[in-house]
């Protein structure tokens, strides 16, 4: 995936000024594709560039304008060529889990503050995601409602099943998180009840 493909996932719920999309990213595609306004903007330059979007100034304030821009026919037709594409995996590159596995060189009380914030992140994200996956659910969530606004009523079922699914996804593998720095907890606790070394001596080499 790129960002012009979140981007064009976007737009495919109605025109935006590029102001608009930034604002808009992060409550619905940033959920699954972070990108900065820095990056957004850019993009979106170079997606009119190569005719995926269409540019159109509009009024803006008074005495200005911005940009608003549309998915063109080629836009939709590369769009939906992607959706249609399996996608393959990255390789993996997961800090957390990689310092996880060494925990055998920190300090008990540290590897434990480790996983208290890995557990407090996640249950944000959980929180998060449930309020928004909530409001798809219930055709509340401004996301959504802009989307189901711009298709017929025969497709809303379907484009709110997926949207839920996909959060849905995302919450389970978020607790999933949680559980696993949770029994790291009860790990740590168990390791130093067995009087197991908290971390090898120095200078010794694994």
């Amino acid at each position: 995936m790129s960002l012009r493909h979140a981007l064009l996932a976007l737009l495919t719920a109605g025109p935006l000024t590029g102001y608009d999309a930034a604002k808009q990213f992060g409550g619905s595609v940033g959920h699954v594709w972070h990108a900065p306004d820095s990056q957004i903007y850019p993009e979106l330059r170079r997606m009119q560039r190569d005719g995926l979007v269409a540019g159109e100034e509009v009024r803006w304030g008074p005495r200005s304008t911005k940009t608003q821009y549309s998915v063109t026919d080629e836009g939709i037709e590369a769009f939906r060529a992607w959706m249609n594409t399996p996608l393959g995996h990255a390789p993996v590159r997961d800090a957390h889990h990689m310092q996880a596995a060494y925990f055998e060189w920190a300090d008990p009380d540290a590897a434990r503050e480790i996983l208290r914030r890995h557990i407090d992140y996640h249950t944000e994200q959980v929180d998060l995601l449930t309020k928004v996956r909530d409001g798809i659910t219930a055709q509340t969530d401004p996301a959504i409602v802009r989307r189901l606004h711009r298709y017929p009523g025969s497709e809303r079922a379907r484009i709110v099943a997926y949207k839920a699914h996909t959060y849905d996804g995302m919450i389970s593998r978020a607790q999933s998180e949680i559980d696993w720095a949770h029994k790291g907890l009860e790990l740590i606790d168990r390791l130093e009840r067995d009087g197991v070394d908290a971390a090898p001596p120095k200078g010794t080499a694994i």
